[in-house]
């Protein structure tokens, strides 16, 4: 049985000491493709770098709501992440779009950072990977303003009915994350019986959103087995059905072969 994380962030700080440990030791254990995913200039980099040196890793290369800067940079910096998305491991333009938990004073400049990455990503005719969080609304809106061609995937995404069903709607893939196997986590099979099993993604966004039961630890992509089984056991489904099908599902999205 084979898993694929579609969300993790093995460029992060927290894997320094360890990462080279780390990867092979979850390769071995059955996560045989992962997405490390950008979230600025230089974690990008990083990204690709990893996905150099690994031909089970894919990159993608974006700036998030949270590491955005100013506007007289949104031009050169954009420019950067078209230089990085080049690179022929990148299969998506992200993690991009809108944070309304941590930024509640820059909105627009969010909403100006999501569209003109949006672009970009119908430009280099890629897919986008949407991190929203307490935006659902105006994630929407510009989704159905600046239509992605390739559409995409919105990772780890919040357990918020009226946000899935216009993502589905939308033709975009519900990626889900540690969270759902919490224990004070709500809505959970609601949300999961309202996703069509060919939409969904299963990720880590590693070293967060660690799973029940190594919740508290670092996270790394051996976990996201634990999400696949949450999604079994809602979905009365065995877990080498949902590893299949969600490893097949993110192949199909970054047209990975």
């Amino acid at each position: 049985m084979e898993f694929f994380d579609s969300h993790s962030h093995y460029n992060d700080e927290k894997f320094d000491q360890d990462r080279e440990a780390i990867i092979e030791e979850t390769y071995q254990a059955g996560i045989t493709k992962w997405i490390c995913a950008g979230y600025n200039i230089s974690s990008s980099q990083k990204a690709v770098e990893l996905a150099t040196n690994y031909p089970f890793i894919y990159a993608i290369a974006g700036i998030s709501p949270n590491d955005i800067t100013q506007k007289e940079k949104i031009e050169k910096e954009i420019e950067k992440i078209e230089e990085i998305a080049k690179h022929p491991k990148v299969v998506a333009i992200g993690e991009i779009g809108l944070d309304y938990y941590w930024n509640k004073d820059n909105k627009d400049l969010q909403k100006e950072y999501f569209r003109k990455q949006i672009e970009l990503a119908n430009k280099m005719d890629l897919p986008i990977v949407i991190h929203s969080r307490d935006a659902s609304i105006d994630t929407i809106a510009m989704l159905k303003e600046n239509p992605p061609k390739k559409k995409g995937v919105l990772h780890c995404v919040q357990l918020n009915q009226e946000l899935i069903k216009q993502a589905i709607n939308l033709g975009f893939y519900l990626s889900f994350a540690g969270p759902i196997t919490f224990k004070n986590a709500k809505n959970v099979s609601e949300i999961l019986k309202l996703v069509p099993l060919e939409k969904i993604l299963i990720e880590t966004d590693s070293p967060y959103l660690t799973p029940e039961p190594n919740r508290g630890k670092r996270n790394d992509s051996r976990n996201v087995i634990y999400v696949a089984q949450k999604i079994a056991e809602v979905k009365q489904k065995s877990l080498e059905e949902i590893a299949t099908s969600t490893y097949q599902n993110a192949k199909k999205i970054f047209a990975i072969k």
